[in-house]
């Protein structure tokens, strides 16, 4: 109920806002196959093995393009919303670049926390992402770990559009479908709070005390700048009644209570978005955007805009 209260202000104040090293890495081996399989790959930065589904190249051998697409807040240990909510799996067959889908890192914000957390654990997702996981990706399924892209909605929405920020190097291509990239801005950063706490972690225990500790260094409206040369997708709904039927008030198969839930969350990413926008374009930059006023923080919306990113600025940005 509190996270619930804190979005529904998050909503009201940002629409005021917008008025006025190498690591070694033990892992069971994957066998050579173009066949999706779920491996693990030992974290040593957080000291446990993790669930990754890997939909390999179709091409096999070395040399591959790798995407890495993460889940969102309620991301469970054993799945990830990608395979259990769309037709991903069916999508990338045949193509020509590895997809490394991690499972877990609910309320983690896929970020490295300043503190262990008493309920979430040792959260190191971005030693993770970028160093751990692309050396398991190399060694046993050929990325090159020179044309990576990374994509994520809504809490990991924000995260990719964090990480590619940070790590330009690493990242050509990066797509945020619904996120929320104004991360220390008054109103989101409290939301972002609240989903954290929503999922039974302290927000302290991740960036410190906002305005303080690393909330600044991991908004990515704040560097912009470092996504020059790059592929950048945004995209967003703002809540209006959507043609999916849970959605629709005018249609039988209404659900309110979902409605109650995900309009809120997606008027508050489409303000956030166009926020982003507006700064990588300052910065030089024109990203691939689909943001308008239909769409709602559901599944249906984010797996036609994966689709739609993949052949405007991720399969480009992989040379695919």
């Amino acid at each position: 109920m509190r996270a619930k209260f804190a979005w529904r202000k998050l909503v009201a104040g940002a629409a005021a806002v917008v008025a006025g090293v190498t690591l070694s890495v033990a892992a069971v081996p994957a066998t050579a196959s173009a066949e999706p399989q779920t491996v693990r790959v030992y974290s040593a930065s957080m000291g446990k093995s993790i669930p990754v589904k890997v939909l390999p190249s179709a091409g096999g051998g070395s040399g591959n393009a790798t995407l890495y697409l993460l889940d969102g807040l309620r991301a469970p240990n054993n799945n990830s919303g990608w395979l259990l909510e769309t037709d991903v799996q069916r999508f990338f067959a045949g193509k020509n670049v590895n997809v490394a889908i991690p499972f877990g890192g609910g309320g983690s914000f896929y970020t490295d926390w300043q503190q262990d957390d008493p309920t979430l654990g040792r959260q190191k997702w971005e030693t993770f992402l970028t160093r751990e996981l692309p050396a398991y990706m190399k060694a046993n399924f050929g990325s090159d770990n020179r044309r990576n892209a990374i994509a994520g909605l809504s809490m990991s929405g924000t995260s990719a559009l964090n990480l590619a920020s940070k790590h330009p190097n690493f990242y050509q291509g990066v797509a945020s479908y619904s996120g929320y990239p104004t991360v220390s801005s008054p109103g989101f950063a409290q939301g972002i709070a609240a989903s954290v706490l929503e999922m039974g972690g302290n927000p302290v225990n991740m960036w410190g005390v906002w305005p303080a500790g690393a909330w600044l260094e991991n908004d990515p409206s704040l560097h912009t700048a470092n996504l020059r040369g790059k592929r950048v997708y945004v995209s967003s709904g703002a809540g209006s009644p959507s043609t999916n039927p849970a959605f629709n008030p005018a249609s039988a198969s209404f659900d309110p209570v979902k409605f109650s839930q995900m309009v809120p969350l997606e008027a508050a990413a489409g303000i956030s978005s166009q926020l982003y926008v507006t700064s990588l374009r300052a910065a030089g930059i024109n990203p691939q955007t689909h943001i308008t006023p239909e769409g709602v923080h559901w599944w249906s919306f984010w797996q036609d805009r994966l689709k739609e990113s993949w052949y405007g600025t991720l399969a480009p940005a992989l040379g695919v």
